[in-house]
């Protein structure tokens, strides 16, 4: 089995900072792309932002310039460094990683459960 696991979500100021990780753990050979998705209530989960496992990211415009994605791969894990949130930020974040398992030729996606962030006087 092959878990991912985010923590670091929570009630936030306008103009303030949070920092989101995500620890992926179980049976697991390789980690190629790990990335960071949210959903807004009424709304379809959006790309937030990505990272190869070279260390190559891709953004959403919206986030450009005030989040920053890393990973540590020896921890198997991936952050979030948002800046500058706004109240438009808030949603419910979901860590994903494309993730392949000793026991299979092919990796496959695998979603956390989400990490909610509040932008909010």
């Amino acid at each position: 089995q092959v878990q991912l696991l985010e923590s670091g979500g929570g009630l936030v100021q306008p103009g303030g900072s949070l920092r989101l990780s995500c620890a992926a753990s179980g049976s697991i050979f390789s980690i190629n792309a790990m990335g960071w998705y949210r959903q807004a209530p009424g709304n379809e989960r959006e790309l937030v932002a990505t990272i190869t496992s070279g260390g190559s990211t891709n953004y959403a415009d919206s986030v450009n310039g005030r989040f920053t994605i890393s990973r540590d791969n020896a921890k198997n894990t991936v952050y979030l460094q948002m800046s500058s949130l706004k109240p438009e930020d808030t949603a419910v974040y979901y860590c994903n990683a494309h993730i392949r398992r000793p026991d299979t030729y092919y990796g496959r996606n695998y979603w956390g459960k989400g990490t909610p962030v509040t932008v909010s006087t």
